[in-house]
């Protein structure tokens, strides 16, 4: 019997307790812990480093390509056994006859392309193995001991030339466009942060005024015991109390999604409880529009996106251009082979061989195809460069307006902080007036409102604050306090390069 009530009240206090099970993680944070979570942990860093890891694959291939290559060609075994067609001389007539051969085919090549020319150099070695398995039985062996040769188009689009104009352009844009994702993380973790400091702040707000708006109602009601206020404003401090309670609800619903969505943000435990330090008043950076159009200009990756978009229409105008006219390509090479029945023979007293072609394609009837790829490419191009001008113009324009606010947010926290002091110390004695009977009820509800209005004010003037430094960080990618380029002290072992 003793031991079904033990286990009766631990299934009570279990039922009743679920934190007993579920404790949730504790971790306070400042602002720059929050950015550098953010760009660790969270999932749009994730994102903008995998993408720039795609990138810098990529220019890796593209430098491996301009480096000499050795490839090896296999077909080991090549079996046939059917009938094909044979010209018999005596009765001059073609018939079917029997075939069955073994096949063996390798080839080994060093090749090197060649960028100014768009060519292909190259040395090779082959070896051929032939057998045949019907009536009359034989064996071949064909070598290529050596053999030097190179492939040119003479008139014709040379992709070598492009890539190398383009791909470090790319790549440099990857690189500035990895740090600008990242600066956007630093900015949109900042609005998480201030959007739960705002929420915490209401929440703590909430708490104090309903403790505050209940002393008061009691206050009241002694008050009006002895008819020192009127029923009216006994009914005020009640009413102020009811919506000192559903302020506290509201608070706290909110502070429980603005928390959430800061723990989502930065890839936490969904039941992460965040307790927010808020920054002090930052030290005064002067930035100009002047120097900030210019670093704009140097670093910011759009100007390096709308020089590739051009760098590829200009490429497609000139292929389209090319390919209208004729086509005209040149293969020569040098080298020795020898035919033989045995191996150590197929590579005895090799003879000379020279192989030169020239190849042309002409076109002859298009229907004006290739002449309306080529004034299509053009009018893209001239698009492209209008598409690249007026980018450019939203973000001078971008640039200019955040300074602008940057400069204002940083005169407006100096006086938001003024204000919430004052309006706490204005609330407090009106607080105290009123409980010895020298102010009304106006007058508290007036300091209370201005005092949560002056704290909205002050988090509002830090998130803005905030918000624009990082917004000019990612326009420029220029660390104004350090003064220096980001790129130049950016940790790059982060993305596992």
């Amino acid at each position: 019997m003793r031991h079904s009530i033990l286990i009766f009240i631990l299934y009570c206090v279990v039922l009743h307790s679920p934190r007993i099970l579920a404790q949730q993680t504790h971790i306070e944070l400042d602002l720059q812990t929050t950015v550098q979570l953010a760009n660790d942990s969270s999932l749009s860093a994730f994102r903008a480093k995998n993408s720039y890891m795609a990138s810098h694959w990529e220019y890796r291939s593209f430098k491996a390509d301009r480096l000499p290559s050795l490839s090896l060609y296999l077909t080991p075994v090549s079996y046939n056994r059917d009938y094909t067609r044979r010209y018999d001389s005596e009765q001059n007539i073609d018939i079917y006859r029997r075939q069955q051969s073994l096949y063996s085919y390798g080839n080994l090549a060093a090749q090197q392309n060649l960028d100014i020319t768009g060519g292909t150099f190259f040395i090779d070695s082959e070896l051929g193995y032939i057998r045949n398995l019907g009536e009359q039985t034989y064996s071949q062996f064909s070598s290529v001991p050596i053999r030097v040769g190179y492939r040119q188009d003479l008139i014709g689009y040379n992709p070598f030339k492009w890539e190398k104009r383009i791909a470090p352009v790319k790549y440099e844009k990857a690189q500035k466009e990895l740090i600008h994702q990242l600066e956007q993380t630093a900015e949109t973790a900042t609005g998480y942060f201030f959007d739960l400091a705002m929420a915490q702040a209401e929440y703590e707000l909430a708490v104090e005024n309903l403790a505050s708006s209940d002393t008061l109602y009691r206050i009241g009601e002694q008050k009006h015991k002895i008819a020192s206020i009127g029923q009216a404003d006994l009914l005020t401090l009640k009413l102020d109390r009811v919506n000192a309670q559903n302020s506290l609800q509201n608070a706290e619903i909110n502070l429980k999604r603005t928390m959430f969505a800061l723990a989502a943000y930065l890839n936490l435990e969904k039941d992460t409880r965040i307790t927010l330090k808020l920054p002090g008043y930052p030290r005064e950076v002067i930035i100009t529009e002047e120097e900030a159009l210019m670093l704009a200009k140097e670093n910011n990756p759009q100007y390096l996106d709308s020089e590739q978009q051009i760098l590829q229409s200009e490429q497609t105008v000139e292929r389209a251009k090319i390919e209208s006219w004729f086509n005209a390509g040149l293969s020569a090479s040098v080298g020795f082979n020898q035919v033989a029945e045995s191996f150590r023979e197929a590579y005895r007293n090799p003879l000379q061989q020279d192989i030169v072609s020239l190849t042309l394609s002409i076109p002859l009837v298009d229907w004006g195809v290739r002449k309306g790829r080529y004034n299509m490419a053009k009018s893209n191009l001239n698009i492209t460069r209008l598409t690249a001008q007026e980018n450019e113009i939203r973000l001078e324009e971008d640039v200019i307006m955040t300074v602008g606010d940057f400069t204002i947010q940083q005169h407006l926290i100096r006086s938001a902080e003024e204000a919430m002091e004052l309006a706490k110390l204005a609330y407090e004695q009106t607080r105290e007036r009123f409980i010895i009977g020298k102010a009304d009820i106006n007058s508290l509800t007036l300091s209370t409102n201005r005092r949560q209005e002056a704290q909205r004010n002050y988090i509002s003037a830090l998130k803005n604050y905030w918000q624009s430094y990082f917004k000019i960080r990612k326009l420029t990618l220029f660390d104004f306090e350090k003064r220096t380029p980001i790129a130049d002290t950016f940790n790059w072992s982060i993305t596992g390069k």
